[in-house]
This record gives C-alpha cells, structure tokens and sequence, in this order.
C-alpha cells in the first residue's frame, strides 16, 4: 500500500510526484514506457559523422513506423528512439477528419523533447468561458494559480523579461536570453508601426543562470547548443529526468515503476473511493495492481482519458469520474497556420555566436488591444536567424574562384514567425474507446473525433493577414512556406490538421458545475474524492499560450491539497 499512485512520469506527473514526496507521502509513480537515464540515454554529445544517413530516417523505415511522428520538426535518427513507433501504437479517426497525435513512451515523457516555451495564462484566460459561454466556467481564476506559477519557475528556471502585460502575466524569472541586432531592429519597427503589438524575447524553461538549488540536482547553465530534443546531458533544461524526479527521489519517498501500462482505476462504491489502479506489464501483459490512498492521472490527456472510460463498471457503466458524461469531451489543440517567413533586409555585416534554444514572442494583442471578428486570440513564436557555411553553400553560385568567393559570404537574415491559436471548447470534439479494436495489450484503442468550427477558421486567416502585414512593415520579402515537410503550402489561413500543436487537453475538464466537469477547483474528481487530475485534460479551456508551465502548477497545487485532505481525514 502507499500513500500515493502517480500515473505517469511527464511534465505533471513528475512534478505532482515531487510535491507530494516532499511532503511526505510514499508515492509510486507508474510509466508505461522503458526507463530512460539522464545523460546516458541521451545523443546530445554524438557528432554529425556519428549520426546514420545524415541524421535522417531511411525513408522506408518513415513510411512503415514514424509516418505520423516524423511530422514534427523534433523527429530524426538521433531521437527516434524518444517516439513511439505509429506501427507500434494504433488509434482511430473518422474519415478525413485527421488527427496528429504525437507522443513518447518512456520515463519522463514529452518532458524530454518538448519545446521549452514556457508562459503563464492571464485572468483575460481564466475569465474566458464564463465571459463568452463557451466550456465550462473555470472554479478559479489567476488569483488562485499565481503563487504556484511563481513556485514552479522558481524550481524549473524559467528565462525571460518582465513586460507588464496583463494577458502574458510577468513570472518568477531568471535573465532572459537577449535578442540579435535584427530582432531588436524587428522589435522596434513593430513599436512604432503596430503599438499594441510587443516583440519580446521568447520565455524558455533555461537556466540563462543556474541558482543553488538547480545546481544541487546537478543542473547547469545553457550552453547554448540548441540541441534540445536529443536531451540535455547538461540539465540545463527542465525535464524530469534532471530536475522534478531527482527532486522527488532524494526524499527516499519514491518508487518507480516502468513498462507497466495502466488499463484502469480500481474504484470501491461501498466507499466511494479509488483504491489503487491496475497494470500491465508492457512485455509479459501478465496483469497486477497497485493500492494507494490517493491516486493522481497524469498519464497525458489522451491516455487519462482512456483509463477512466476504460475504469467501467456496474457503479460506472459509462467509466469512472463520468457521471457529467464529460470526460473525453472538449478535446482541443492550439491551431496553427504555416507559418510566415521571409528574408529580412539588412545587417550583412553581422552576425551572433551560439545557438540561443530560444526566439521571440508576440503576445496575445487580438481582443486586447485590437479587435477581432472572432473570440479569443493567438500568438506568434519565432525567430530571425542567419544560417553559416552549410546555407552558404547551398545557395553558392559559379565553379571555382566564383565558388569560393561565394560561400565566403553569409546568407542574408531569414524571419520566422508562427502562431498559437486558441480552440474553443466543443463537447463534440471528444475522445472515445473504439468498439471493436484494441491495442496489443488488449485494451480498446482510442478513436480521437476533432474538428475546427468557424471561429477557428476565421483566427487562422486573420493569424496569416497580421503575419504578413508585420513583416511588410519590417522590410522583409515574404517567401513560401509549408506547413508539413513534402506537402505543398497551404493557402493563406488554411489550418493544418489538430494535433501538430502537440497541445492536447480538455477531456476531463475543471469547473464549477459537477452536472457539466469533471474536477473541481483542486484537480480532484467530482465523483471520487481521492481522484486528482493535472495533465492537460484537466483544461477547461487553453489559452493560445504553451500549456505546460499550468500543468505543473496545477500539479502542484493539487498535490498540497491533496496531502491536507488526507492529513484531516477528507479522503
């Protein structure tokens, strides 16, 4: 028996472990995927001439196993050991309603290749449903998350600059990562042209400064790489293997298990509570269970969501924490268009040194500080870059000294920029179990059912409009752009599939109405009172920026109440 069950090993799952180690709960946490070793597991120190076929994926190989994974930019021969194979992992979708569901199975998740955009949600976010009718209405408000906020950046380390913008909230920072010549030229042609619309350094889960408490788990500071995604043998990034579960472990109140795959929540009605789950093991599929006073999901949305309708029974005909016949509804993804690029004039005389892993952000301005035809808004990520040797010989000219002269200069400076975009929530837009297949363990395999509504539709064009005006304004010539490599480019504000966001959430969502959610204000289920929800499906809507920085604070500040429940006797 322990005190807690942790399901899953990812951004929430090992920080709610963390927390309630600390506070010294006996916690198991379950992975379904293999173990992975920080450092050891990692490719970030291999060479390019150690690296197969050029880094890539044989295209044999892509089409059999990463058809679906290999559409994120992150996927290549040094990582494709991080994601799982699609051979390997089947789902289902309507026909021509495409879903990109992109993932990894192993200790630490998507904690290990995510993008390290880190953001805080605004009130302007928390207020949203009640203010338009859309989704449930959030049981809190910033308020209420805030000092949470403020204690996971202070642990993670979060790089950035203080704005003063209430819609992208300033946070517990360490310095930010400064911007080149030509974003600070970009950055000022925008304050003069467009002044409701700020350019500021990309906010990133970095150590740009290493405090003593990230150095006392072995944590340094960037080294300025960029080669993120193989995994940070430096720690310089926050992944659980470096930072949350090396936390949890030096409490002496942690277990690990891996390869166990959790089918389903074991639920006692003459009490009313979750006794502990049931697993399978990933290479035997021999069948065993776990007891634990409280149990937390934190297996990703998708996974949650199969669990709980997957936890059915005579009690729970229609799967555990249900009764709302929410849970699998509301699913969502940030939307995104291809993207904007073009050459940005100027600056041949200059250059940067290092690879910074961070760019610039547009925070939300639409329905702040400009109106739009549509609720919500978006906002942009990117970059201005300048490519060396490699893109200077691809664009030389001429033979010989022609050549040689040639690549001797460095290409011109490239803009990027590409958009977040808020989904509303849609009670059709939703998870199932499918009817009659199952995966090779035997449990039903998800069929994910999502579309895009109008208002989505009419964010996308206006996302491509204010894209392209902003880099007129700058001076830059606009080039086409694509939004997945070997597909043609869309037409301006064509949304690509959900998905490649790789922002999925709602399913199990929070609210104040136990009739139209599933969780309350602490991440605790309606139904089962020792039920605590903190990966993405706890969203009750999702703002346009990068989610993950909430779901660790939400983790945490379920998990502190969850111990004070238990203390007094609550659950």
């Amino acid at each position: 028996m322990f005190d807690a069950i942790v399901v899953g090993s990812g951004m929430s799952g090992a920080i709610a472990a963390k927390e309630l180690c600390e506070r010294g709960l006996k916690t198991l946490v379950i992975e379904r995927g293999r173990k992975l070793e920080h450092g050891t597991d990692y490719t970030d120190s291999m060479m390019p001439w150690d690296l197969p076929t050029g880094n890539m994926i044989p295209q044999e190989e892509l089409a059999r196993d990463y058809p679906i994974q290999s559409l994120c930019y992150a996927v290549n021969s040094a990582t494709k050991h991080y994601w799982v194979k699609d051979s390997e992992h089947p789902y289902s979708t309507p026909e021509n309603k495409p879903f990109l569901w992109i993932r990894g199975y192993h200790l630490g998740g998507r904690s290990i290749m995510w993008g390290r955009q880190t953001y805080r949600m605004g009130e302007v976010d928390f207020a949203a449903n009640a203010k338009d009718g859309h989704g449930s209405d959030w049981p809190i408000r910033y308020v209420d998350i805030a000092p949470w906020y403020d204690h996971i950046e202070n642990f993670i380390g979060v790089s950035g600059s203080k704005e003063g913008l209430d819609q992208l909230p300033d946070g517990n920072f360490l310095p930010p990562m400064a911007l080149n010549d030509a974003e600070r030229d970009f950055q000022a042609q925008m304050a003069k042209a467009f002044p409701g619309r700020h350019v500021i350094p990309g906010r990133c889960a970095h150590l740009s400064e290493a405090k003593p408490h990230h150095i006392e788990l072995g944590r340094n500071p960037c080294q300025y790489r960029s080669l993120c995604e193989r995994g940070c043998t430096f720690g310089a990034y926050h992944c659980s293997l470096s930072s949350s579960l090396p936390a949890a472990e030096r409490t002496g109140n942690l277990t690990i298990v891996t390869d166990a795959i959790v089918h389903s929540v074991i639920y006692d009605a003459k009490i009313g509570k979750a006794t502990g789950v049931r697993v399978i093991d990933a290479h035997t599929k021999a069948h065993r269970s776990y007891d634990a006073k409280i149990v937390f999901l934190c297996a990703s949305t998708i996974p949650t969501t199969q669990i709980l309708l997957n936890s059915r029974s005579g009690d729970n005909p229609n799967g555990l924490a249900n009764s709302s016949d929410q849970v699998g509804r509301n699913l969502m993804d940030h939307i995104g268009t291809q993207g904007t690029t073009g050459i940005y004039p100027g600056f041949l005389d200059r250059t940067y040194y290092g690879r910074r892993p961070t760019g610039i952000c547009i925070p939300r301005y639409r329905n702040i500080s400009e109106d739009g035809d549509f609720l919500r808004g978006y906002l942009y990520q990117g970059s201005i870059t300048r490519g060396g040797w490699r893109e200077a010989v691809a664009l030389a000219k001429g033979t010989g000294a022609d050549f040689k002269e040639s690549i001797r200069k460095l290409p011109p400076w490239t803009i990027n920029l590409y958009s977040f975009g808020e989904m509303l929530p849609n009670p059709s837009n939703r998870v199932t179990l499918h009817a009659t297949r199952t995966d090779q363990w035997g449990m039903p395999i998800a069929h994910i059912d999502i579309t895009h509504g109008e208002n989505e539709r009419k964010m996308a064009k206006q996302i491509d409009e204010d894209a392209e005006a902003m880099l007129r304004a700058s001076g830059a010539t606009i080039v086409p752009s694509q939004l997945l490599p070997g597909q043609p480019a869309p037409s301006p504000g064509e949304l690509g599939p959900a998905g490649m966001g790789i922002h999925e959430m709602g399913t199990a969502c929070m609210g104040k109405d136990p009739r139209k959610s599933v969780l309350n204000r602490y991440n605790q289920a309606h139904d089962v009172p020792n039920l605590f929800i903190t990966d993405g499906s706890a969203m009750a809507s999702s703002g346009c920026q990068n989610p993950s920085l909430t779901y660790m604070a939400l983790s945490a500040r379920a998990a502190h109440h969850a111990v004070e429940f238990l203390k007094a006797g609550q659950i």
